[in-house]
């Protein structure tokens, strides 16, 4: 499998969660603790830390520790760069059944 359909994979796995697409949606009005994002997305701090580790794993998420809080933001340069390879090399990757 090319390093672009392994991507595209982990793309798949982070967003194919309803909650995570929330916690996504939840971050792209700006970097939020954990805290600000459970308010926003009304799920409990160990569900939404899961769903962060999720998306940090899928490169989607990125976090900055200031001081004793972590922020975590959308990782839009990954983001951008994928959607720019997404453009350009869809056609490379092999069809499932074909």
């Amino acid at each position: 499998m090319s390093e672009l359909c392994e991507e595209i994979e982990r793309l798949g796995k982070g967003i194919g969660n309803v909650n995570r697409y929330r916690v996504l949606e939840s971050l792209m009005q700006g970097p939020r603790t954990v805290g600000e994002i459970v308010k926003t997305v009304k799920l409990a701090q160990p569900a939404v830390s899961q769903h962060l580790k999720v998306l940090k794993t899928s490169d989607l998420v990125s976090d900055e520790r200031r001081g004793q809080e972590v922020y975590y933001s959308v990782n839009v340069a990954y983001m951008a760069k994928l959607l720019q390879k997404l453009a350009t090399g869809v056609d490379k990757c092999p069809r499932s059944g074909k």
